[in-house]
């Protein structure tokens, strides 16, 4: 507990004294006697609240408690704990018809809240909402019907959490049973299905209230059509208007994560036609499936209507201003008037703090604002430093943004989980070094280093070692120095004075200055474009001092950046159609805003979430700041996205609780089928962390099932140091499984997975440049063989796959725990003429363990006496 400067909290058996609601009463009729006015008669509403069974989403102490505020006794009082959002909810023990409520707050108010009813205590309805509450005694006229009435508090009028004296439920009981609603449910809602049987017959055709479009299916069984509700419904009838191709045979089920289903109606003499049917369930998610047809064609709906009673249990959702949003306490917003020495003093302030920081919750963004500025930003893990214009050059920093390694003497292997994006760099007078000693997940990206005379150097400047970062979508007027970087990733930047050095793996993509093509010695894979790209959609404040958020369009066959000489090409989106997450929002509130078309803002800081976030409709942006973290509690997956168009997910690491997670995040359902070649989801900055902090499970990191995804720089790593890592404890099988087709991934890292560290199950893949490093921990031989082969591939194409092709990748052992460890190969892929790898190398770290060959049977043996072996093409 805190406490006030200004007053101290009175003990919970020594409330202060205040008028009550029977002393307001005498006081207003005492007040209107001398006019000789009376108050109207009328017939008064029957006070059902008081003794009623209640609970709350917490108390403050055991001296506060949820029966405090229905016990008639105006001086005890229930008061929640000091976060949002918290509810307070009265069981009337029967339907009732609600006609007024009354709340008496102590000083600890609501700013923002809702009356809601339910008659299951489950599904709510709001009858009364409000941004403005003022406190003090609140009497609202409602109307309203159902069981369990509630206060749902969103916003805290105070530091203090909610209290009330009385919380005072007036009607009538014995209110009639709701009725089935003659509104459909389920239309314009994200729709997904099994299959379908070509790109102008979509799921979404069977919910856009069209009679005239359709969703059809592939001609076999079993076929599927699901519809998201957007909260858990009571579902009273759904009608099929079946097009001629119908079900014989088929189930109507409810769930509530899409995962596990309820048969609430099931037939195996279906008619087709318009079916209407009465049904009892209760989901937020409602499918057909299909198990015969009735014809040798698929399965084929007009329309899928669904009605319901009551309403959902979609937690209430602020809104943003776009002009004055609230970023939480971990993100700092800086503009021109802002003295240096503040801004200076914040900046040292957070380096001190998360110079060797790798593994605490501390999250942080520092954003500025159209402008010139005097600072030295030093970056620290865990801190993301952005401009807020729409080009780079709208932000210019006299001074640094700089990565060093002093903290670990000069060594930035470990310099991880930080970010430069969107603003320019003019060192200082007689400075011509810029330092960017970073490895993985240390993105610089739409950055702009002022001065053709000036240097950025990927490592600490004459000692230690680097090894693998991004430049993308930036130019640097000057030289690019890697020096010992190990490996490198650059794509679609500019190189005024070009680059210089080489050690493994340095990966060109559509760069301007990029040194001539050379592998090996030096490293140099070079690809004169990038096919399909879109950049990754930032943070901005537009000339009104709107925040925005700006969503690049797709490039094809690019060069060069975004915006450096041309007007970027994109759309642009007002925050106040984000809904922006702070840390303590629960998944079932983040999911209520996603179901009402918002898109998502993650504020810096550890989300834990306990059911999965579903991004289910097309288009949607997620984008965190400061490297906001979602970690998956309880075995959940922490993130679904469906078989959509255009989803973008930006910015956000996702971790793996102790309990095991089946994968973390899963983009398209299994069997996603639908063609998004013209409008792809795209991931970017997008890193997964596994064990650390402490133990972390999963099975698999990543699965894409959609077809024509793009990852846009990730990172999936299993640790290999910190707490709660070893061989039986932060266990995880694989990283990056891609089981759609046409996918393509730029600056892939995947690290110390137990088995495949990348299954690539779908055909038309591409990855450019990738990075490996195998466990370091597998115990012997016999923990870490695959059937008759020793370990498992670093990079695994199924053989089933017909078309595949990969450049410039790396794959490096450091069997620690047992040196005679050996994996037998790098990569496995079938031997075809279109499935091609251009530009390899194997390296045994140190010579500690050892490779056997590269790809399948060829290319040399890296180990303790030829560390390094390079294989140019395959086949």
């Amino acid at each position: 507990m805190t406490s006030r400067a200004t007053s101290v909290r009175p003990a919970p058996g020594r409330p202060p004294r205040r008028r009550t609601l029977i002393g307001l009463v005498v006081a207003l009729v005492a007040a209107l006697a001398p006019t000789g006015l009376t108050p109207p008669a009328q017939a008064a509403p029957v006070l059902l609240s008081q003794g009623r069974p209640v609970t709350a989403s917490s108390t403050e102490n055991a001296g506060t408690p949820a029966a405090a505020a229905v016990d008639g006794n105006t001086g005890t009082r229930w008061s929640s704990a000091f976060s949002d959002p918290q509810w307070l909810q009265v069981d009337l023990g029967a339907r009732a018809t609600i006609s007024q409520v009354t709340l008496a707050w102590e000083g600890a108010y609501a700013r923002a809240f809702q009356l809601q009813t339910s008659d299951d205590g489950a599904a709510w309805t709001t009858i009364h909402s409000t941004t403005a509450g003022a406190g003090g005694t609140q009497t609202l006229t409602v109307s309203g019907a159902g069981r369990y009435v509630r206060m749902y508090g969103t916003a805290r009028g105070t530091a203090y959490g909610y209290s009330l004296w009385e919380f005072q439920v007036y009607g009538e009981t014995g209110g009639a049973d709701p009725a089935c609603g003659s509104a459909n449910a389920a239309q314009g809602r994200p729709a997904t299905a099994s299959s379908v049987e070509n790109a102008g017959l979509p799921a979404s055709a069977a919910v856009d209230g069209d009679p005239g479009t359709r969703w059809a299916s592939t001609a076999s069984d079993p076929q599927w059509l699901r519809v998201d509700l957007g909260g858990t419904r009571t579902i009273c009838r759904v009608v099929l208007t079946w097009e001629a191709a119908y079900a014989r045979a088929f189930q109507l089920q409810t769930s509530d994560d899409g995962a596990a289903w309820t048969t609430i109606h099931s037939t195996t003499t279906g008619t087709g036609g318009t079916q209407t049917l009465t049904v009892a369930g209760t989901g937020r998610y409602l499918r057909m499936y299909g198990t015969a047809r009735a014809t040798g064609y698929g399965y084929s709906l007009w329309e899928l209507q669904v009605h319901i009673t009551g309403g959902d249990t979609g937690e209430p959702v602020e809104p943003t201003d776009p002009r004055n949003p609230n970023f939480g306490p971990n993100t700092f917003v800086f503009d021109p008037s802002t003295p240096t020495a503040t801004i200076q003093s914040r900046l040292d302030t957070l380096f001190t703090q998360q110079e060797t920081n790798q593994f605490g919750p501390q999250r942080y963004a520092v954003l500025f604002k159209p402008g010139n500025y005097t600072a030295d930003v030093n970056l620290g893990f865990f801190t993301q430093v952005a401009g807020l214009g729409m080009s780079p050059d709208d932000v210019n920093l006299n001074g640094h943004v700089r990565v060093e390694a002093f903290w670990m003497g000069g060594n930035a292997t470990q310099n991880f989980w930080r970010a430069a994006e969107n603003l320019s760099v003019t060192l200082p007078a007689g400075v011509t070094v810029e330092r960017w000693a970073v490895s993985q997940a240390a993105p610089y990206r739409r950055m702009h280093l002022r001065g053709a005379q000036n240097q950025i150097q990927l490592w600490n400047g004459g000692d230690g070692w680097s090894s693998g970062g991004l430049m993308a979508d930036t130019r640097i007027d000057g030289l690019v120095v890697s020096g010992s970087q190990q490996q490198w990733y650059s794509r679609n930047s500019e190189f005024g004075n070009g680059w210089t050095g080489s050690v493994w793996n340095m990966v060109f993509q559509g760069v301007v200055g990029a040194p001539p093509p050379h592998f090996p010695n030096p490293s140099h894979t070079v690809i004169a474009q990038t096919p399909q790209v879109r950049e990754k959609p930032f943070l901005y404040v537009d000339g009104t001092g709107e925040y925005r958020v700006f969503v690049p369009a797709l490039r094809t066959n690019s060069t060069g950046t975004s915006w450096y000489g041309r007007t970027p090409a994109g759309s642009s989106i007002s925050l106040s159609q984000f809904y922006v997450v702070r840390p303590g929002t629960s998944a079932a509130t983040i999911n209520a805003a996603l179901a009402q078309g918002r898109h998502l803002l993650f504020t810096p800081g550890v989300h834990h979430v306990t059911e999965p976030i579903r991004v289910d409709r097309a288009d949607t942006v997620v984008l965190g700041l400061g490297l906001a973290t979602i970690q998956a509690d309880n075995g959940t997956v922490a993130m679904r996205v469906a078989d959509v168009d255009g989803v973008k997910v930006a910015g956000i690491m996702f971790e793996a609780g102790q309990v095991n997670s089946p994968v973390l995040m899963e983009v398209g359902p299994p069997g996603s089928a639908a063609s998004h070649a013209a409008n792809p989801t795209s991931l970017h900055d997008v890193f997964f962390r596994i064990g650390g902090p402490g133990v972390g499970r999963a099975t698999n990191t990543l699965t894409v099932n959609s077809d024509n995804v793009i990852g846009d720089h990730m990172w999936l790593w299993r640790a290999d140091h910190g707490d709660g890592v070893g061989w039986a404890v932060n266990t995880a099988d694989t990283g990056l499984t891609v089981n759609g087709d046409n996918v393509t991934m730029y600056g892939l890292f995947v690290e110390h997975y137990q088995k495949y560290q990348t299954v690539w199950n779908g055909n038309g893949g591409r990855t450019y440049f990738y990075q490996n490093e195998m466990p370091y921990d597998p115990p012997n031989q016999a923990a870490w063989t695959n059937g008759s082969t020793r370990g498992w591939a670093a990079y695994k194409v199924a053989d089933s796959v017909t078309s595949h092709q990969a450049w410039g990748l790396g794959s490096y052992c450091y069997f620690n725990v047992n040196p005679a460890v050996v994996a037998d190969r790098a990569i496995e892929a079938p031997t075809n003429p279109n499935v091609r790898f251009t530009n390899m190398v194997t390296v045994s770290l140190g010579g500690v363990g050892t490779i056997n060959r590269v790809v399948n049977n060829t290319g040399g043996t890296a180990n303790a006496s030829n560390q390094q072996v390079y294989l140019t093409n395959y086949p």
